[in-house]
C-alpha cells in the first residue's frame, strides 16, 4: 500500500523544481497532496441559452459550431483560432489562443460543451480560452459539473494540481485496500454515519452532486477535530508523566502581595492561587493565563517568579520584543529587588561584552530572574537550576521557541501569558495541552475608554478633540494605516501621516515617529521622549500594540480602522486608558459597506476583549485571530470552530468515552489509531 508520509516526488511528474513549488503550498508528502482541500468550486451543471447571457458571468453552453471564422498566426506571437458557435437562440465568438491543434479537432457542425465567462464586445458576444468537451459518445463521460478550485502558488497551474490529486486518487483506488487505507476506529464511523475515508478524498476533491460533497465534508470535519482532540490529550498526558521540581511559596508569595502599592483584584489573587497550587506539584505546571490588555497579568508573572527564587531556582521570562522586554525589567525590577530577588535583561541589542557577562551571571546563578527577547534561547544561555518559564503574548512565538526555552531547564513550569483574549471554551481546544486561567477583572479606578466611529469627513473634528487634550497636558497616538503585509509599505505611510500632521492639523505640536524597522536604540529614544512627555503625539506603526505603556497618553487616533480587525483594535485601544483621567479611541475609516461599519460599532459598544474576540472569531476565523498558523497542528484545513460546533462537541464526547476505555490506546482495536497519532506528534514535535 501507498505510504501517505512518502515525499510527493515519488508521484509521476514531480521532478525536483515541481517539488520545490509545491512546498511553497505547504505540500510536502502524498498526505499533504490529498489534504490540499478546494479553496471553493465551480458549479457547471446549469446550461443557459445564448438570449440568456449575461455579460461578465460564467456559464456552461451547449453550442453546435458554423464554419470557422478566423484563424490565423501573430508572427511569432500566438496564434489564434476563432469559431462561432450557436445555438436555437443565438450566435457567440468562441477564440482559442495557441491552441492551433483544435482546428483539426473541431470542423463545422461539431457539437460543444463549453464553460467560461462571457464578455459582449464590438462583435456581439464572444469568450476566450473556455473548457469544453465534444458532444459525443467518448467526451460526454468527461464533462466534470462540479469542479474543484484550489489554493494555488505562482508556479503550479490548477490544471497541474488537478492532474496530480487525481492520478494519486486512482493509485489509491486500484489498491482496493480502503479498510487499510482508514484512519478512524470501525465504530466511530459506523456509529457517526461516516463515509470511508478515500470516499471522502475523492468527493472532496472532484464531487459528483452537492449531496457527495456534503457527505465528504462532514466526515473530513470530524476526523480533522478527531486528531486534534485526541492528539491535544495525548501532549497532555505526556506531560503528566513528567517530573518537574516541586516548588513551595506560600509565605514569600503573601510577602509580594502586601509590599504591592496596591490591592490585587479578586480576580487576581484566584489565579495566583491555581499558579500556586501548581507549582506545588511534581507534575510541571502547564498552565495559559489570559486577561484583556490592563488587567494585570504581570502581577501574576511575579507571583510565580517569587516561588521559583523561594526553592533556591531560577526563572526566565521570554517578551516578543526588545521595547516590551525592557518595559518588563524594569516593572519585574522595581518590585522584586526590595525582595531581594535580582533580574537580569538579555536582548540582542546589548553589546558582545555585556551578553557575554550576562551570560555568564545566569549561568552560575547569580541572576535569579531573567527576562528578554528570544534571545533568552540563544545556544550560549545556560541556566543554573531554571525551574519556571513564562512567554508573553505567546501568540507571537511559535510553539518550537517556546520549547526551546522549556529544554533550557529539567522539564519546568510552563506559564504562558495572553492579552488576546480567547472565548473560554475554544482556549480549552487550542490550549489543550495547558490548564487555563482567566483574569475577567479590571483594576479599580480604570475609565472605561470612550470608543466612536467616525468617516473621513469628520477627520478635522477628530483632530480638533485631539488638540483639546494636548492642551491640556495629555498625549496621544496615531497609528498610520494598516497597508498590507509589507513592512515597507506600512512604513511609508507612518512616515507620510507623521508629514502631513506636522505641516497641517497638529503643526504646533512635537509629534514623533515609531516603527518596526527602526533599530532597538533608536526606538528607546523615541519612547523616552514620549514617556517624558518630550513628544506629544506619536505616529506609529502597529508596533505601538505591544508594550507601550504610557498613563498620561489619554487619546487615540486610528486611521483607516476598516483595514484592522476587531482583536487587532482592541490591542491597540489597550495603550490608552491607563492612567486616572478619561481616555478617548477614534476610528476614523473610509467610506466602508453596511457590516463592515457594523463590525466597527461593536467597538463602540464594550471594552470587553471576550466579547470582541467572539465577534472577531465568527468574523476572520481562529487562524487569523491568534496567529495559529504558526502551529502546524493547528492548522485546520476544512473544520472551522465556529461553523462545526455540533461537529466538534459531539468529537469531544467520543475522543473523552474512546481515552476513558483505552487511555492509552493500548488495546490491538487502537494500536493503528496510536500509530498514527504517534506519527503526528513527530511530524509536529514542539
Amino acid at each position: 500500500m501507498l505510504d501517505l508520509q512518502e515525499k510527493v516526488s515519488t508521484v509521476k511528474g514531480v521532478g525536483p523544481k515541481k517539488e520545490q513549488r509545491l512546498l511553497k503550498l505547504n505540500i510536502e508528502t502524498l498526505e499533504d497532496l490529498l489534504y490540499h482541500f478546494p479553496r471553493d468550486y465551480e458549479d457547471r451543471r446549469e446550461t443557459k441559452k445564448v438570449r440568456d447571457l449575461e455579460d461578465g458571468e460564467k456559464t456552461t453552453l451547449e453550442l453546435q459550431v458554423h464554419p470557422l471564422k478566423k484563424r490565423r498566426a501573430f508572427g511569432r506571437g500566438p496564434s489564434l483560432l476563432q469559431l462561432v458557435g450557436q445555438d436555437d437562440t443565438g450566435r457567440i465568438v468562441i477564440s482559442f489562443f495557441n491552441q492551433p491543434y483544435l482546428g483539426q479537432i473541431i470542423s463545422a457542425g461539431t457539437k460543444l460543451r463549453i464553460y467560461g465567462e462571457v464578455k459582449r464586445g464590438p462583435r456581439g458576444l464572444e469568450t476566450t480560452n473556455p473548457d469544453f468537451i465534444l458532444l459525443d459518445e467518448k467526451q460526454k463521460n468527461h464533462w466534470q459539473e462540479i469542479v474543484p478550485l484550489y489554493p494555488l502558488t505562482k508556479d503550479i497551474r490548477h490544471k497541474e494540481l488537478v492532474k496530480l490529486i487525481n492520478n494519486l486518487l486512482e493509485s489509491l483506488k486500484a489498491e482496493q485496500e480502503n479498510e487499510i487505507f482508514e484512519n478512524l476506529p470501525e465504530d466511530l464511523i459506523n456509529a457517526n454515519k461516516l463515509c470511508q475515508r478515500l470516499m471522502a478524498l475523492e468527493h472532496i476533491h472532484f464531487p459528483k452532486n452537492a449531496k457527495g460533497l456534503k457527505v465528504a465534508k462532514y466526515r473530513l470535519v470530524y476526523e480533522e477535530f478527531f486528531f486534534l482532540m485526541i492528539t491535544l490529550n495525548f501532549k497532555k498526558t505526556k506531560v503528566r508523566e513528567q517530573q518537574g521540581i516541586p516548588l513551595q511559596g506560600n509565605r514569600e508569595v503573601k510577602a509580594f502581595l502586601q509590599s504591592l502599592p496596591f490591592e490585587a483584584t479578586k480576580a487576581q489573587k484566584t489565579v495566583i492561587q491555581e499558579v500556586v497550587q501548581d507549582l506545588k506539584g511534581s507534575v510541571p505546571m502547564s498552565r495559559l493565563v489570559q486577561g484583556d490588555v490592563g488587567s494585570g497579568k504581570t502581577v501574576v508573572a511575579m507571583a510565580a517568579l517569587v516561588v521559583a527564587v523561594a526553592g533556591k531556582t531560577q526563572g526566565a521570562m521570554m517578551a516578543p520584543t526588545e521595547i516590551l522586554a525592557k518595559q518588563h525589567y524594569e516593572t519585574l525590577s522595581g518590585f522584586l529587588n526590595p525582595l531581594g530577588i535580582s533580574v537580569g535583561l538579555l536582548t540582542g541589542s546589548l553589546t558582545p561584552k555585556n551578553k557575554k557577562l550576562m551570560q555568564q551571571k545566569v549561568r552560575e546563578g547569580k541572576i535569579d530572574v531573567v527576562v528578554g527577547t528570544h534571545a533568552v534561547i540563544g545556544d550560549k544561555v545556560d541556566f543554573h537550576n531554571l525551574s519556571l518559564v513564562i512567554t508573553d503574548e505567546q501568540h507571537r512565538f511559535g510553539v518550537r521557541q517556546r520549547k526551546t526555552l522549556s529544554n533550557k531547564g529539567n522539564n519546568p513550569h510552563v506559564l504562558v501569558m495572553s492579552a488576546t483574549p480567547i472565548p473560554r471554551t475554544l482556549a480549552y481546544i487550542l490550549y489543550g495541552d495547558l490548564e487555563v486561567s482567566v483574569i475577567d477583572q479590571m483594576p479599580k479606578g480604570r475609565k472605561p475608554i470612550e470608543t466612536k466611529t467616525c468617516p473621513m469627513e469628520q477627520r478635522d473634528r477628530v483632530y480638533e478633540q485631539l488638540k483639546k487634550e494636548l492642551d491640556k497636558g495629555r498625549q496621544a497616538y496615531v497609528v498610520c494605516p494598516l497597508i498590507d503585509e509589507s513592512e515597507t509599505l506600512d512604513l511609508n505611510a507612518a512616515i507620510d501621516l507623521q508629514q502631513q500632521l506636522s505641516k497641517n492639523i497638529l503643526k504646533d505640536y512635537k509629534i514623533g515617529l515609531l516603527h518596526g524597522k527602526m533599530s532597538y536604540i533608536d526606538k528607546e529614544q523615541v519612547m523616552k521622549k514620549f514617556t517624558e512627555g518630550e513628544i506629544q503625539v506619536l505616529v506609529s506603526t502597529t508596533v505601538v500594540e505591544v508594550g507601550v505603556d504610557v498613563p498620561n497618553t489619554t487619546v487615540m487616533v486610528i486611521e483607516n480602522a476598516e483595514r484592522f480587525g476587531l482583536a487587532q483594535l482592541h490591542q491597540l485601544r489597550g495603550r490608552i486608558g491607563r492612567g486616572e483621567h478619561q481616555s478617548y479611541c477614534y476610528l476614523l475609516h473610509q467610506q466602508v459597506k453596511d457590516h463592515t461599519r457594523k463590525r466597527l460599532e461593536i467597538m463602540e459598544k464594550t471594552n470587553n476583549g471576550f466579547l470582541i474576540s467572539e465577534k472577531d472569531l465568527e468574523i476572520r476565523g481562529p487562524g487569523e485571530l491568534f496567529g495559529l498558523r504558526q502551529h502546524g497542528i493547528y492548522n485546520l484545513k476544512i473544520a472551522n470552530f465556529f461553523r462545526h460546533q455540533k461537529i466538534l462537541k459531539k468529537v469531544q464526547q467520543d475522543v473523552k468515552a474512546l481515552l476513558h476505555q483505552d487511555p492509552k490506546l493500548q488495546q490491538e482495536k487502537n494500536q493503528k489509531l496510536r500509530r498514527i497519532i504517534d506519527q503526528k506528534l513527530l511530524r509536529y514535535r514542539d
